[in-house]
């Protein structure tokens, strides 16, 4: 509430207000913050004091942001934000009226105002916590300050061309035209021109003001990377090894004027920075790892571990906070000057005030000292996220004690020679001390509670892994969206690491058995081995391979996958359907039989008592040991293969259902097919080559396509049963051909969410897209695959076919190139089993559809999007893509109707798609992110399909 004093000039509030006069003047800006501006500026008209809440340059500023793009300051936030919405004045002298009302005054209001106006000049004190060198040899850096403390380095910069390039004069005259990416507290990403950054840093006079925080400024005004260097106690960085579009971002330009800054938070992922001024002064304010701020509130979601920060602004926190902390409550503090380098080590927490107006770089890494907790801060779970950042604050029931604080504590927390028992102080004789990250649960609260008596918070990575969850399978568990890279990249980077430094074997070992469990996966893989007299795994063979999400290892000729993903239910069937795939192929000498893998083992894993064992099952009835310990529901269970196709369809098994902690796994043993897979060697290949392999794909995808499917018939009545128990919706699909019932089904169910399914994937798809999908998408999704006949209205539907699910560049594998092909232009059967190029891999999502679904990975994916591949494919192809019961009915009943557009079934399919399609087709065609209507993404992207559809009998 208003300050009593402040009240009693206040008469003009309570008339101007009426009623709400008794809310806070903050609460009141919240609401207004709350509505557009159109009704913004109507409610300005209601009171004088309603004027001056409408008025506020950081409501307007809040709004101006809300609209993404390029943005030109035109010297107050509201005049830009009503050019920017197009609400533009008709008088632009009212911008320049004064507007004074006696009798009101607002504490909050004042404050907000010296925030904005307040100078800087004098807040330079540095109380030398913080040490200062000129440099250090890399040995010193590791032993003293590499994960323990920050420092200050003095002359790591001297030579850098930057020293005398980076002024504001300079970087306009030579950038002034570039735009550069701003970081703000919106959800839009918005650039400006530097040259109408600068003039804004002159007229501005905002509480927290823009700043350029620039993740791609290398690919925006690549020179600049000519005028520095990575120091040398900097340069080891594991991500190195990763492609520059996999890798996270790691470097930023960073300019700011007076009152700017970095609120707290700790670097992403875990990592360490180093952060070199180049003109002006900083005030940087830390705390060691788990000693969480004030003014600071850390919540931890616990399903995913994402960790959401309340923290004020830097100049708020400086201003509001600092002031009434105890001296013990202090952070370390030190004022940056030109030239200088500040470490901040991994776990840190730490908030940056420009002091005048700054110039700097920084960049993130990940070194063999912060390699462990990068990687636990990967692995699936919440508690031990939140445990990293907030201390123990982040186990219900526990706070931190009040200790004395750093450098001395923390320094004595993280000393290399001290043992454990030391570093946690007054640990428990209870406490699980193993590194085994999966002997102690994050869910077993009581026993934590119990062990963790008075033990003070340790950043040490045998007292963090012990709050990793157990019952999380890390290979194929969600994980958290804000972690710094995804699970293909996690575990095609770890594989790299294991590769190229083989010297650091036994730190990657580590790190990956926090962040994927390969010690689990490892002892699977010894123990299969074993029992199929398989060589063992060698040294180099003991990591996963691909990017897969069930681990797959490589030991010698051999393939030994193991089916981790979605649970118990859903890895039986994806093998069992896998195993009657292949039979099928080989029972109809299938051309596909030379380029598929070779099965030479499968069956169930199962651990047991502390040991390993292994059940046989070629996919052939149901194995006693699921009958025994797990019983599944199988509708047709008189099939030779019970858990295959139809009982897939039929029990609707997804990623997303079963997720089954049950100590059991299946696996399968191929051969290993020669070659290297496509996205490994894509940029080595000629254009002719790439060319061979699209219509190399269009016979094989022919033939998986052309394959008949199982018998279906029978079980069309515990299928309807099946549907019902399972949608919620009143959704009726009696009419649908069995064989279609699951897939309308699911379609049908995605289409009820479809604008909060799509509203997931962040800002990668428009926002009037998003709102069209609904009214684009068809009312019944069966008609996605029936096809009304003009003269009596009987539907004729098409037929279904085998489809991978799965065609992306990691599962196609490339051996040698292909000789010329014959005349026509097109690869035969007989050329492509001559030339045994290609390897198709990875049939565990094999499910039954549209054939359409299958060229959504290939065109995006593989392709790129190149429209001539999409052409060489559909040549070789050749099969179209409505096979009813009678083609000549379909014929007539498809002229003039959008469903029979295959480019419009192929964009439906990408709207309701379970993985952000549509967020690779606006990456890939950058042109469509101003579209505003799907037909026009449809035809831009699907279109060729038209063209090349011509629907004869097959």
């Amino acid at each position: 509430m208003e300050d009593a004093a402040a009240a009693e000039g206040n008469g003009r509030r309570e008339a101007a207000l009426g009623g709400l006069a008794v809310l806070p003047d903050g609460v009141l800006c919240a609401v207004v913050d709350l509505l557009s501006p159109t009704d913004i500026g109507r409610l300005a008209c209601v009171s004088s004091v309603m004027y001056i809440l409408c008025n506020e340059e950081p409501l307007w500023m809040t709004k101006c942001l809300s609209v993404g793009g390029l943005l030109e300051y035109s010297g107050s936030w509201k005049k830009t934000a009503l050019s920017r919405l197009n609400l533009c004045s008709e008088n632009d002298e009212i911008y320049q009226r004064t507007c004074h009302f006696d009798g009101f005054n607002s504490l909050h209001l004042y404050r907000r105002w010296y925030r904005c106006f307040t100078t800087l000049s004098n807040f330079s004190f540095d109380n030398g916590l913080v040490e200062r060198k000129d440099d250090l040899s890399l040995d010193q850096f590791r032993s003293q300050y590499d994960g323990k403390c920050p420092v200050l380095l003095t002359k790591l910069a001297q030579t850098w061309p930057a020293r005398t390039k980076w002024t504001i004069q300079q970087l306009t005259h030579d950038y002034g035209e570039v735009p550069f990416r701003i970081s703000q507290r919106s959800p839009q990403k918005i650039k400006m021109k530097l040259k109408d950054y600068v003039s804004y840093m002159k007229l501005q006079h905002d509480e927290d003001p823009l700043y350029i925080f620039d993740d791609k400024f290398a690919e925006s005004a690549p020179a600049l990377l000519e005028d520095y260097n990575v120091p040398h106690l900097f340069q080891e960085d594991f991500f190195d090894i990763m492609d520059y579009d996999q890798r996270p971002d790691f470097r930023w330009l960073i300019i700011g004027p007076e009152r700017s800054g970095a609120s707290w938070h700790i670097d992403p992922g875990l990592t360490s920075a180093w952060n070199t001024l180049l003109c002006g002064r900083k005030r940087w304010a830390l705390y060691p790892p788990g000693r969480v701020p004030g003014g600071v509130t850390v919540h931890v979601s616990d399903e995913d571990g994402d960790v959401d920060i309340e923290t004020p602004t830097s100049l708020q926190w400086w201003l509001d906070v600092y002031p009434n902390l105890a001296e013990h409550e202090k952070p370390l503090e030190c004022t940056q000057l030109p030239g200088e380098t500040i470490f901040v080590p991994s776990g840190w927490w730490h908030c940056v005030l420009n002091l005048e107006m700054t110039v700097a770089v920084t960049q993130n890494f990940v070194d063999q000292t912060n390699f462990e907790h990068v990687c636990l801060d990967m692995a699936p779970g919440h508690c031990h996220k939140g445990v990293c950042r907030a201390g123990l604050l982040a186990v219900p029931g526990k706070s931190i004690r009040d200790v004395e604080n750093h450098p001395s504590l923390m320094s004595r927390w993280n000393h290399s020679d001290m043992t454990r028992k030391e570093k946690r102080l007054k640990s428990s004789e209870h406490v699980r001390t193993s590194n085994n990250v999966n002997q102690c649960s994050a869910l077993e609260f009581s026993d934590i509670h119990e062990s963790l008596g008075d033990q003070v918070f340790s950043y040490d990575i045998g007292f963090l892994s012990q709050f990793l969850e157990k019952e999380k399978d890390h290979y194929s568990s969600v994980w958290s969206p804000t972690n710094s890279i995804g699970q293909r990249e996690a575990r095609e980077w770890l594989r790299r690491l294991w590769v190229l430094k083989s010297e650091l074997r036994e730190l990657i070992w580590k790190g990956a058995c926090l962040a994927i469990n390969v010690d689990k996966w490892y002892a699977c893989l010894e123990e299969i081995s074993e029992c199929h007299s398989l060589p063992p795994p060698s040294d180099d063979e003991k990591l996963p391979v691909g990017t897969g999400s069930n681990p797959v290892f490589i030991v010698s000729d051999n393939v030994i996958k193991i089916y981790a993903e979605g649970g118990l239910g859903y890895s039986v069937h994806g093998l069992g359907t896998e195993l009657e795939f292949y039979d099928l192929v080989q029972k109809l000498g299938s051309p596909l039989i030379n380029h598929i893998p070779e099965i030479i083992a499968s069956g169930f894993l199962v651990y047991q008592d502390g040991v390993y064992r292994t059940v046989p099952w070629d996919g052939k009835g149901i194995p006693d040991v699921l009958a025994k310990y797990y019983p599944l529901e199988v509708f047709y269970a008189d099939s030779c293969f019970p858990l295959g196709l139809w009982s897939k369809q039929l029990l609707g098994m997804s990623s997303s259902t079963d997720v089954s902690d049950k100590p059991i796994w299946p696996y399968m043993v191929t051969r290993k097919c020669k070659g290297d897979i496509f996205a490994r060697i894509r940029d080595t290949l000629s254009r002719t080559e790439i060319l061979n392999l699209a219509s190399s794909l269009g016979v094989q995808m022919r033939n998986i396509h052309r394959l008949p499917l199982p018998h279906v018939e029978h079980v069309s009545e515990s299928w309807n049963a099946n549907i019902k128990a399972k949608e919620s919706s009143t959704f009726n699909v009696a009419h649908v051909p069995p064989e279609w019932k699951q897939v309308v089904s699911t379609l049908d169910r995605r289409k009820k969410n479809i604008k909060k399914h799509l509203s997931n994937w962040g800002g990668s798809i428009p926002q009037v897209l998003i709102d069209k999908a609904e009214e684009y998408l068809p009312d019944d999704m069966s008609f996605l695959i029936k096809f009304v006949k003009d003269d009596d209205g009987d539907s004729v539907y098409a037929v279904p076919a085998w489809i991978h699910s799965d065609i992306m560049d990691d599962n196609i594998l490339i051996e040698g190139t292909t000789e010329p092909r014959t005349s026509t232009g097109c690869t035969t059967d007989e050329d492509l089993n001559k030339m045994d190029v290609i390897h198709i891999i990875d049939f565990s999502d094999l499910s039954i559809g549209d054939p359409l679904c299958d060229l959504i990975p290939l065109h995006l994916d593989v392709f790129r999007g190149d429209i001539d591949l999409l052409r060489q494919f559909l040549r070789s192809y050749q099969l179209p893509f409505l096979i009813g019961e009678s083609n000549n009915d379909i014929h007539k009943s498809a002229q003039n109707s959008k469903f029979s557009r295959a480019s419009y079934r192929a964009m439906c399919y990408c709207i309701l798609h379970e993985d952000n399609v549509l967020g690779a087709i606006f990456s890939l065609w950058k042109e469509l992110r101003t579209a505003t209507s799907w037909e026009d993404v449809e035809h831009f992207v699907w279109g060729e399909l038209n063209q090349y559809q011509q629907l004869r009998p097959t």
